[in-house]
């Protein structure tokens, strides 16, 4: 199997994990719709599904960003060396995704998900979840299939 032929299948998996991904940060999501943002105003079972669906967050964008698109790009170009702009950079031109500085932003989202923070920036986090989770969510609709791969 050649490097091209390895990559669309690494795709294709990532692809299934992201689908699976997906299911559970929309269960997280919809679970917490109703609760606050501010940690301070939680039960501890409301901080709990908080932190499930952050952590479904990070592991979805995870997938996406560092996984698949790099997959994707390997599958199209084995010779391709770019760091991580660059990835999202032909990414977008490879119309898997629009708004590099969106998903960047995501990245950055992501990265600070793992850091302890004071209850007014959680609640600032919390929000940005919430709101860039319906990106993730448009993944279902925008990746190619895995019959495709």
């Amino acid at each position: 199997m050649g490097p091209s032929a390895k990559n669309k299948n690494l795709t294709g998996l990532y692809y299934t994990k992201i689908v699976q991904s997906l299911k559970y940060l929309e269960y997280s999501y919809n679970r917490t719709l109703q609760m606050p943002l501010n940690p301070s105003q939680m039960s501890d079972s409301e901080l709990e599904a908080w932190d499930s669906f952050t952590a479904r967050f990070a592991r979805t964008s995870d997938i996406f960003l560092s996984k698949y698109i790099k997959a994707f790009i390997l599958a199209d170009d084995p010779a391709f060396e770019g760091g991580f702009v660059d990835q999202l950079k032909r990414a977008e031109r490879l119309g898997l995704l629009q708004d590099v500085p969106m998903w960047m932003e995501i990245r950055e989202l992501r990265n600070a998900t793992v850091h302890e923070y004071s209850d007014q920036d959680l609640e600032k986090i919390f929000e940005k979840i919430r709101r860039f989770s319906s990106f993730l969510f448009e993944l279902r609709t925008k990746l190619p299939h895995a019959s495709e791969f």
